[in-house]
């Protein structure tokens, strides 16, 4: 920071007032980072008095003020950049690990005193170009103001809580650590039960939608023992519905196992093997299926052992695999997208008819599930980030 020419590129990436940082400057060079972390944020009058460049005695303008910034800006080198701050923050962190202690120790009183509450994206920012993590700031302020960093924590488990209000204080506790919290899953669940946030659970009722009894061929399970190791080796299909006020609709869905995308889906107001066959069709359009490579599995429903579905699999090389008679669990992928499916999307919701339901589960799995939801199984991503 002892470059003057180069303190109008750094207000601008810091986003703050340059009379700032020459005062910043200033108690630096008097006092070191200790005198910086002791001084926190100055007030107005000491700002207006530090002295600065093309000032007489501070930072009121002088009468050569308008000459000497136009020097500065003619003589600032190319090397000068948005990174000049980082770099001179770096370069003064010191050698021994008393002098690394006390250098970020006055950054983290900077930072602080910089952010308003809910000022979580200016932390963000500033721990980025100051070099320092997220979660050392957040350690300090629970060491230094314990009262206020618990008020703070409390806030964002209320806002995710409220934004995410099917999530549970697991998937609650990954998203405040990407946030830079250090926080474990037991201080969320104890916070959660303080304040009554109780995420919205899952109905147990769910009606038969497979029809077993008929006289097609019953195909066996290939998928009992299968770990994939990569996209396209094992798909899961099932069928689940949607109650409406006078009607069922129903929801056929197809998941890659590896990853749990759904990769075809319908929608339809019966139960015709057209609408097993239109999830098969979107799927075979958006994957790049091999021949002899890949496993469909599912229920052993009369829309999946039909002639048209198997007919439709043999043609593109897709080897048929059905569950056990009365065992739900051979396809638990499948059952567990279904449920998390009513719970986050179908409970609590009232649809008028078949359109308004597909304008709203199309959105949900292509958005929400696919690209934005966590799942413990996949280390906390996404099945889109997982795939990547």
């Amino acid at each position: 920071m002892a470059a003057a020419a180069s303190i109008v590129g750094l207000a601008i990436e810091l986003g703050i007032e340059r009379k700032l940082l020459y005062c910043w400057r200033d108690q630096h060079e008097d006092g070191g980072s200790i005198a910086l972390r002791r001084a926190g944020r100055p007030s107005r009058a000491s700002i207006l008095d530090a002295p600065g460049p093309g000032r007489a005695g501070g930072l009121r303008p002088g009468p050569d003020a308008a000459a000497d910034r136009g020097t500065a800006a003619q003589d600032r080198p190319a090397t000068v950049g948005f990174g000049f701050f980082s770099r001179s923050l770096a370069a003064c962190q010191g050698a021994t690990p008393g002098e690394r202690r006390s250098w970020r120790d006055g950054l983290y009183a900077v930072i602080h005193a910089q952010t308003p509450p809910q000022g979580h994206a200016e932390i963000e920012r500033l721990c980025q170009l100051a070099g320092v993590s997220w979660s050392g700031y957040y350690r300090n302020w629970q060491a230094s103001a314990p009262r206020q960093e618990e008020t703070a924590v409390r806030d964002d488990i209320q806002r995710l809580s409220l934004a995410e209000r099917h999530y549970g204080y697991r998937r609650l506790t990954v998203l405040l650590k990407r946030s830079g919290w250090a926080i474990n899953h037991k201080r969320v669940a104890r916070i959660r039960r303080a304040d009554n946030l109780l995420c919205v659970s899952a109905k147990t009722f769910r009606p038969a939608t497979t029809d077993s009894r008929h006289r097609f061929l019953v195909y066996p399970n290939l998928a009992r023992w299968l770990v994939p190791a990569t996209v396209n080796q094992l798909w899961v299909a099932d069928i689940t519905y949607i109650r409406l006020s006078e009607e069922f609709i129903y929801l056929v869905v197809i998941l890659d196992a590896f990853s749990r995308l759904v990769v075809g889906w319908a929608v339809a107001s019966h139960l015709r093997a057209s609408l097993a066959l239109e999830a098969l069709d979107m799927a075979l359009a958006t994957r790049d299926v091999g021949p002899d490579g890949l496993i469909h599995h599912s229920d052993r429903g009369v829309q999946y052992a039909c002639g048209d579905y198997i007919a439709r699999l043999e043609r593109t090389g897709i080897q048929p695999s059905m569950s056990r008679a009365g065992c739900p669990w051979d396809n638990a992928m499948a059952e567990s997208f279904m449920r998390t499916f009513k719970r986050e999307e179908v409970n609590g919701r009232a649809y008028r008819d078949e359109a308004h339901v597909r304008q709203s589960v199309g959105p949900f799995i292509e958005e929400v599930y696919n690209r934005q939801r966590l799942h413990s199984a996949l280390a906390y991503r996404s099945p889109e980030a997982y795939e990547a």
